[in-house]
């Protein structure tokens, strides 16, 4: 099977299934030196793992990393770095009674017509239990991100069903904001606009308790990136990441900047007007004068490159496949039925999608940093 790999210069490849004995991912590029910890992999893997509120899949799994290779002493070694995490929650016997059916909206059909065969325990190699290590890939990519550039990226929701955000300055959202409600408790919607967040809980709620689902928009965005990095052909920064958030399972929509927005306006009022940048922001070429844009509806990349202003991108999320509603649906032999999914399944998949999304969009920039340092890290300002 091919497509596990994912990146050049910061390259994972995973491996696992959803009800197979886990999930394994190893991180080639990784430069040695850098302090990690299993703790530092729990606090993410625990923002995406089931069961962690009302509105998330009941799946009880602990999501407990495990270094295989590549740290000694708590720091990376340089070598490649592998991590286990165990699934340890399966309930195969959910699905054995529609094993022969085609579930709407799942990848069923399509992996039959690919393979001949599938693991049909609850999607096999293409559930989003294999996000688990992506998480874990993305904590190490985000030190990177920290130690080399002191860059950051945060993820929200923005939408749920008709329910909007009000979000005024992408750039000035904090992890706080999305994890915390103003009384301490949990934000389990992850939206930082708390009046949105409590009508996008109300709204799940209902929805799980009618067994359907719902989607919606998640925002990331990702401050302190100098400008610099990216290719300016097939491996534009923006079609990186946009590969990275199509790679996640449900996603059906991936814009930046302005989006779509950009269909009705002129060119006047599209562009980001330059002025001098009196902030001291770091840029990577010394030789290169610091510049910001007024606006920032390229969303923080020209030309396949950073800008150094904020990334924002935007993912529209599906609603869940899996209902226990009874739909119509067709056998493997082809012969039509009706098909009910049991097992446990989220309402509304955007507040574990966050730190997904996260992970993948800091592994395309650590992979960027990294080449960028290859190519043009050691060459001197002074080419004359």
């Amino acid at each position: 099977m091919a497509g596990n790999s994912f990146g050049q210069a910061f390259r994972i490849t995973t491996a696992g299934e959803s009800h197979g004995p886990g999930n394994l991912v190893i991180i080639d590029g990784v430069p040695p030196g850098i302090p990690l910890s299993v703790e530092e992999l729990q606090v993410e893997l625990d923002r995406r793992r089931p069961g962690q509120s009302k509105i998330t899949t009941q799946r009880k799994e602990p999501d407990t990393p495990q270094f295989l290779s590549g740290m000694f002493e708590g720091h990376t070694t340089g070598t490649s770095l592998a991590i286990l995490i165990p699934n340890k929650d399966q309930r195969s016997r959910d699905y054995s009674e529609i094993k022969d059916k085609y579930r709407p909206g799942h990848a069923d059909y399509s992996f039959d017509a690919k393979y001949g065969r599938r693991d049909y325990r609850g999607g096999g190699r293409s559930s989003a239990r294999e996000t688990t290590v992506r998480v874990a890939a993305g904590v190490v990519a985000s030190k990177i991100l920290k130690l080399e550039c002191n860059a950051r990226v945060q993820g929200y929701v923005t939408q749920i069903g008709d329910i909007k955000a009000e979000i005024p300055d992408p750039a000035t959202i904090t992890r706080e904001l999305v994890e915390q409600l103003p009384d301490g408790s949990q934000n389990i919607v992850r939206c930082p606009d708390h009046i949105a967040a409590e009508k996008m809980v109300n709204l799940i709620d209902d929805l799980r308790m009618e067994c359907n689902s719902i989607g919606g928009i998640a925002e990331i965005v990702a401050t302190g990136v100098p400008a610099g990095l990216g290719e300016p052909v097939f491996d534009k920064i923006k079609a990186d990441l946009a590969k990275a958030l199509f790679s996640l399972p449900a996603v059906l929509g991936v814009e930046y900047g302005i989006g779509f927005g950009c269909a009705t306006m002129t060119g006047s009022e599209h562009n980001d007007l330059f002025e001098p940048d009196t902030s001291n922001a770091p840029v990577i070429q010394k030789d290169v004068a610091g510049v910001k844009t007024t606006t920032n509806r390229h969303g923080g990349m020209l030309g396949g490159i950073t800008t150094g202003m904020p990334i924002v991108l935007r993912a529209a999320v599906k609603p869940t496949s899996s209902l226990p509603i009874e739909q119509k649906t067709v056998t493997r032999s082809g012969e039509e039925t009706t098909i009910s999914t049991k097992g446990r399944h989220d309402p509304c998949l955007l507040p574990r999608f966050v730190p997904m999304a996260e992970a993948m969009v800091a592994i395309v920039l650590a992979d960027h940093w990294l080449r960028w340092k290859a190519q043009c890290g050691r060459i001197s300002p002074d080419r004359g």
